[in-house]
């Protein structure tokens, strides 16, 4: 694998991940679910504590997404193999997800730290200090 199917997957988690948090919101396997999720979402009712934690998750792994790319564009553009950061993000990001929906918050955090090294490590990458 590349650090560009990294990059796929980790596009394919978001999405998986948004779409959670949103089925988890307005549950489209009941009646109500699906008049919420197909209206204007005006009058949403609080999330529950499962629904909160899968929203906050997902808005996490978009803003995360964000540096990703950045870091794996630099890399690009400077010829660099970063698969091995894009890696590390990757599967810390597939773990983090679970770990987060389950409430478990320090081994979340502790993930959520070692997809910062696979950041950390792309970005050397891009300098030429790691590959």
């Amino acid at each position: 694998m590349t650090d560009v199917h990294y990059l796929l997957l980790s596009v394919a988690l978001t999405w998986i991940m948004i779409m959670t948090a949103g089925e988890l919101r307005t549950p489209t396997w009941t009646r109500e679910g699906r008049r919420l999720a197909f209206g204007n979402r005006e009058a949403l009712p609080e999330p529950t504590p499962l629904a909160g934690r899968a929203d906050r998750a997902a808005k996490n792994m978009v803003e995360n997404l964000v540096l990703f790319v950045a870091v794996l564009v630099a890399a690009k553009a400077t010829g660099a193999d970063a698969t091995i950061g894009a890696a590390i993000f990757f599967f810390s990001r597939l773990a983090y997800f679970p770990a987060y929906l389950a409430g478990i918050v320090v081994v979340r955090s502790l993930i959520w730290g070692v997809s910062l090294v696979g950041l950390g490590w792309i970005a050397l990458a891009a300098l030429g200090l790691a590959g």
